[in-house]
């Protein structure tokens, strides 16, 4: 099975913070996806497009264009609900971008009305949007704070519901629609609204290096990658197989690992203490925090854990002033942890 020839994930330099955000996305892809904010030329894109070739295979059926989960169509799909003798395919999972100039139509998809009043059923009449392509895949943003208003409302109806509904002259169709989604935006060049702000899971700032060692390496790296792409990959092949295979077993380890009283006070201690208003918080925390546990192997969520999903989760969501940016004070988060972890 062939994975996308993007820059390989594990060549990345640095950007630890961006790079574990995308991969706890891949653990638990329920989580809701990873806004990267920062400066040009800081890998933002990169690492985007080059988390699916390190995330574990889906199987789905041959013709299928949502690529449905085989034991668990959906119902409207003309391909998974009739009976197979194959195999499912085994593909990577896709990565969909949403141009900022994209239409309505092109984000939710069509219906064509020619085929429907000629009496075909609106499934087997559907063309399928953004939001079809990107099911069980990653759909990726740049510049996601330029995006429309109008559109931003889609995306939040259909991230909350994990459905999304088309309709056209009093003919609807609903088709499953669940996605990482992963947003890029330099804060610049405007805000994001708090609705959508709140839709991505975890937050990460980012910046070019500063280390004249690394900045080095990065240039080193590229120039070889755009000389030989191919070369390049193959050069990292271990790598990448290595972290998809870490991935893999954290997903599989993942509904294992529960979340005792103790460290769930915790995390709502946190997010009380950082003003966090959404209760998506807590639930967010918990995800990442067990997902850190899954991909370290481990079968308990430590208080280091929670630390780590607080920065990740808590910058975006906690009530900031007028002007104040986006971020978390680190002193304060140690000294909240440190009070709380004192025994009684």
């Amino acid at each position: 099975m062939a994975y996308p020839n993007y820059y390989p994930f594990t060549a990345i330099v640095g950007q630890t913070s961006m790079k574990t955000a995308l991969m706890l996305c891949g653990v638990d892809p329920t989580l809701g996806g990873v806004l990267v904010v920062g400066d040009k030329g800081s890998a933002k894109s990169t690492a985007a497009r080059a988390l699916t070739a390190v995330l574990p295979a889906i199987t789905h059926r041959d013709g299928c264009q949502y690529r449905c989960d085989p034991d668990a169509p959906a119902a409207v799909c003309p391909v998974c609900n009739v009976e197979h003798p194959e195999d499912p395919l085994a593909s990577s999972v896709r990565f969909v971008t949403l141009p900022l100039g994209a239409s309505e139509e092109r984000l939710t998809g069509s219906l064509d009305m020619e085929q429907v009043a000629r009496g075909g059923p609106p499934e087997h009449a559907f063309r399928p949007g953004v939001l079809a392509e990107a099911h069980r895949g990653v759909l990726y943003i740049d510049e996601v704070n330029l995006l429309p208003a109008r559109m931003v409302d889609i995306l939040l109806d259909v991230a909350a519901m994990g459905v999304n509904n088309v309709q056209r002259d009093g003919i609807g169709l609903n088709h499953p629609s669940r996605f990482t989604l992963i947003g890029t935006m330099n804060p610049e060049e405007g805000n994001l609204r708090p609705q959508l702000l709140d839709r991505f899971a975890l937050m990460v700032d980012v910046h070019a290096t500063r280390d004249k060692q690394k900045r080095a390496e990065v240039v080193r790296r590229r120039f070889a990658y755009d000389a030989d792409p191919e070369g390049f990959i193959k050069s990292w092949y271990k790598e990448q197989v290595e972290m998809r295979r870490q991935i893999y077993d954290a997903q599989c380890l993942l509904p294992q690992i529960k979340t005792d009283d103790a460290t769930l006070l915790l995390i709502s201690h946190l997010c009380c203490e950082f003003d966090v208003a959404s209760l998506r918080a807590d639930i967010v925390m918990n995800k990442a925090s067990r997902a850190l546990a899954a991909l370290d192997g481990r079968d308990a969520v430590t208080p280091a854990d929670v630390r780590r999903a607080a920065e990740l989760a808590l910058p975006h969501r906690r009530h900031r002033k007028t002007g104040e940016p986006i971020g978390l004070d680190s002193n304060k988060l140690d000294e909240l942890m440190n009070n709380a972890l004192q025994p009684a």
